[in-house]
């Protein structure tokens, strides 16, 4: 496997979570009654990665797991987090899901 570019690392830091969840969830949906807190442009999804269940509040590039009250920011984090795999292996799977 070819080393992550410089560039497509900053394009994944940047990444909508909710673009990286939607390629690599089996399931992922909206929570249309979750009304935010603190900041109003976080949305909660409910997803399902590898037989397991997330909740998850996403807030542009950043997610936090709620029921792990694990969190982080990027698409490799996500990617890493949802799949349950190393650094190498998201990126795999970033460049298999196209994007």
């Amino acid at each position: 496997m070819a080393k992550a570019t410089d560039a497509e690392l900053q394009r994944w830091r940047e990444l909508e979570a909710e673009v990286v969840l939607n390629a690599l969830a089996e399931f992922a949906k909206r929570d249309p009654t979750f009304r935010p807190i603190k900041d109003q442009a976080t949305v909660r999804w409910h997803a399902s990665a590898r037989h397991r269940d997330f909740e998850l509040l996403l807030t542009g590039p950043r997610f936090f797991d709620s029921r792990a009250a694990k969190g982080g920011g990027g698409a490799i984090d996500l990617a890493m987090h949802l799949l349950q795999t190393t650094f190498v292996d998201a990126v795999k799977a970033l460049r298999a899901a196209g994007i």
